[in-house]
């Protein structure tokens, strides 16, 4: 058997194995921050300090000690959107019938389970969240959240070509169009929550190449003009050595894997929806940056670009899905992207289909995240074998990978 049959079948089973689990216990798992769905919130009185001691205590805990805590398996929206997005990709390649009724059965669930706090379509996530910024109610919608669902429901009227899902992605991006903005000199940054501003730039790109693939459909020019602008501000900002911070606010300086995959993929389907060439120079800079400081030799992904550990299931599944999206002009990105798949199965995926979350190095923390791990690694998945579908000739072998940085 070659290495292309091999390969392309360790796929194929690891995704049908991930979808079993996930269907075998009906959508519901954890999330990494949902701490706060504790019986010992009552006790914070909805005061930011302790909030965050929960959530964080929860997040890093070695062992899942949600059960301890009444913290049940729950639905996630965005875990939805991601199962919803990865079953179409999957049968847009196969026309498998099985996954073509799970993405419209995500897609439903999606349609009457959105965020209460806006007439229009927009998510967030089903506990209450404290981060360095502040508390952020229980369903509050969010940009990152909202941006990508509307991405399966632009993919599902590709696809099914059913004009319900283009209207729900029209609203989509009506809610986005109203979020408050920083406006500068060098562009514009959407806000993250829709109730204060808060300027992060994996949520300003990600909602800017939706509006992008949004306004070229529909031809909504305040979606396209809105979309450069959000481009534009975080492009401006991508510092010397082609990394981004979080945010430009101090208290956000850090620079990590999956953020940048999120940067590096909103920036791509932005310049696929609107072919404008403004940005490939900082495409291609972050790229090189992404390529040849978060990986090990053997495709082991990284959380942080200075650091080993800890080794994410986030930051597997976007680089899979990253590094994939650019494999049509650079297969060393293929190469790449299927090392990585390749050391997730064999380290990161238990036998009974669901990926680990983390494995800290010393510890692997085993608990089964939705969206987190699931959702995300199925879309991946689906992403890397439909781009080998679309491949000419033989898979790239590991030496064909990426050594260093890119010319």
């Amino acid at each position: 058997m070659t290495r292309s049959i091999q390969l392309r079948e360790t796929l194929e089973q690891s995704l049908g194995q991930v979808i079993s689990w996930v269907q075998r216990n009906e959508y519901k798992a954890y999330e990494p921050a949902d701490g706060n769905l504790s019986w010992l919130f009552s006790l914070t009185g909805g005061c930011i300090f302790p909030m965050r001691i929960i959530q964080q205590v929860v997040l890093r805990a070695p062992i899942n000690i949600r059960p301890l805590l009444g913290i049940p398996p729950h639905e996630s929206a965005i875990g939805r959107g991601y199962m919803a997005w990865g079953y179409l990709l999957l049968y847009r390649v196969t026309g498998n019938e099985s996954a073509r009724r799970e993405a419209k059965a995500c897609l439903e669930w999606l349609l009457t389970n959105h965020s209460p706090h806006s007439i229009e379509l927009s998510w967030g996530d089903p506990y209450e969240y404290a981060t360095r910024s502040g508390r952020r109610p229980y369903g509050e919608p969010i940009l990152v959240w909202s941006a990508f669902i509307g991405q399966a429901f632009l993919e599902a009227y590709a696809v099914l070509r059913d004009e319900q899902y283009l209207r729900a992605a029209d609203s989509v991006g009506r809610w986005i169009l109203k979020l408050p903005k920083e406006g500068t000199n060098s562009g514009h940054c959407l806000s993250y929550v829709a109730y204060r501003q808060s300027s992060i730039h994996n949520a300003n790109v990600v909602g800017a190449a939706f509006l992008a693939r949004l306004g070229a459909l529909t031809g909504n020019q305040e979606a396209m003009t809105m979309a450069r602008s959000a481009m534009m501000y975080t492009c401006s900002r991508q510092r010397t050595d082609g990394s981004w911070y979080y945010a430009e606010e101090p208290k956000y300086h850090w620079v990590d894997s999956f953020h940048t995959g999120y940067k590096l993929s909103a920036l791509k389907g932005y310049r696929d929806a609107t072919k404008d060439e403004s940005f490939d120079a900082c495409l291609e800079k972050g790229l090189s940056f992404y390529t040849s400081h978060f990986f090990e030799p053997d495709g082991r992904p990284k959380y942080f670009h200075d650091s080993r550990y800890p080794v994410d299931i986030q930051c597997a599944a976007q680089a899979i899905d990253t590094l994939a999206s650019f494999a049509a002009s650079d297969s060393r990105c293929l190469a790449l992207s299927l090392k990585v798949a390749e050391w997730t199965i064999d380290h990161m995926q238990a036998k009974d289909g669901h990926f680990f979350y983390r494995d800290l190095g010393w510890k692997t923390v085993k608990t089964p995240m939705l969206h987190w791990g699931q959702g995300t690694m199925v879309k991946a998945l689906s992403v890397l074998l439909g781009t080998l579908s679309n491949q000419e000739g033989s898979i790239p072998g590991p030496d064909h990978a990426f050594s260093g940085t890119m010319p």
